[in-house]
This record gives C-alpha cells, structure tokens and sequence, in this order.
C-alpha cells in the first residue's frame, strides 16, 4: 500500500540527515520515528480521498522543512551525546579511582628514596582529577536525563567533561614520563605497563565520546 508513498519522504529524511551531528544509534532512531510519522500521514490523506501525489506533498510540508526541523532533532542529539560522554566519564573515572595506585603495589623503588615535591603533587592531582571526573560524569548522567533541561547547563557540563578529561590526559602523560625518568624500572614493571595500556585506551575511548559531544553540541 505504500509501494510509491515513501520517495518524497525519504528525500526529505535524506535532507534532514545531512543536517545533523550526533550518536549514530539515536540519529537513525530519530530518523526512523520520524519515516513512521510520515508515512502513516500520507496513509490517512489517502485514506481522506486524497490522491497520492497531493497526499505526500501534504504530509512532508506539514512535517517541515530540514531547517525548521534540525535545532530540535539536534538538540536530542547533543543530548544523546553528553549522556553517552557522562556515562563513559563515570565508568572510568571509577576504574581509575579504584585501581589507581595498584600500578606502584609492590615495586622494586616503593620503599626508597621519596620522589620530588613536584611529582608528589602530581600524583596527588591526578586522584583529584577522577574524583572531580567521577562527580561532573554523575551531574551529566542526570543532566541529560532530566525532564527539563537547559541548553546553557548541558553545554556547562559536557564543556566540564571535555575540559576535565583533556587535563587528565596531560597530567597522566607527565606523570607516567616523570616515573620513568625517576625509576629505570618502571618501564619493565607489569602493573605499569599494563596500568598505561589500560588507561591509554580508557582515553582514547573517552576522546571519541568527547569528540562527538563536540560535534553534537556545535
């Protein structure tokens, strides 16, 4: 029954794809709920005695056109994109806090000299860094789940995110340079190798969320 009805709707839905930045998941949802939408219009105009032609004309100009309706289909989306970032954020930031210092546990230079001020603050400020990361991730999770939600919050909270998540990565890079400059062994101990694999890969995984926010949110 609907052999001819979707060509005109499916050029409209192309167009306001083009449009949007987002999670790939939600934006083909939001795609799709919106083909449903359109071609059960088309149905009822034709259902109505309209003729076919003059039934999907109808239905897609009340649908609107892709500049109409890009803000709000984008504004899901940017949604979508800090809750999946808040989400990501949480689940690291708990790894991190929890298995932070079992990369030193037992190596060879933990009970020698004490390392510089500086590195001790280092440390000291990455534990922070998760923390403050594990806090702005739970806002972000109820932020983006909340029935009202504000533009300039969102965009506060995934800016924090990002923020918080761009010095994380320099600190834990200079720490982990700093170590092996201060430790010959730390090169060649497993829970620091492994530690950075496992983190490196916790940030790229982060980077890719963050990325889309940015895309998303822009």
């Amino acid at each position: 029954m609907r052999g001819g009805d979707d060509v005109l709707v499916e050029e409209r839905l192309r167009a306001l794809e083009e449009r949007l930045r987002g999670p790939s998941r939600l934006k083909a949802d939001l795609l799709t709920e919106a083909r449903h939408g359109l071609l059960d219009a088309v149905e009822a105009y034709r259902e109505g005695g309209l003729p076919a032609a003059e039934a999907r004309r109808r239905a897609v100009a009340e649908f609107g056109s892709p500049a109409q309706l890009a803000p709000a289909y984008q504004a899901e989306l940017a949604v979508g994109a800090l809750r999946g970032l808040a989400w990501r954020v949480l689940a690291v930031a708990a790894a991190g806090i929890a298995a932070g210092d079992l990369t030193w546990r037992g190596a060879s230079w933990s009970d020698g000299p004490r390392p510089p001020a500086g590195y001790v603050l280092l440390s000291a400020s990455m534990d922070w860094l998760w923390l403050a990361a594990a806090v702005l991730g739970g806002l972000g999770v109820l932020v983006a789940g909340a029935r009202r939600r504000s533009p300039v919050v969102d965009r506060l909270v995934g800016a924090g995110l990002t923020g918080l998540l761009a010095l994380g990565a320099l600190a834990g890079a200079a720490l982990f340079g700093w170590s092996v400059g201060l430790w010959d062994g730390a090169l060649t101990w497993p829970p620091m190798i492994i530690g950075a694999v496992l983190v490196g890969a916790g940030f790229l995984w982060l980077g890719r969320a963050a990325r889309g926010w940015v895309h998303a949110a822009r």
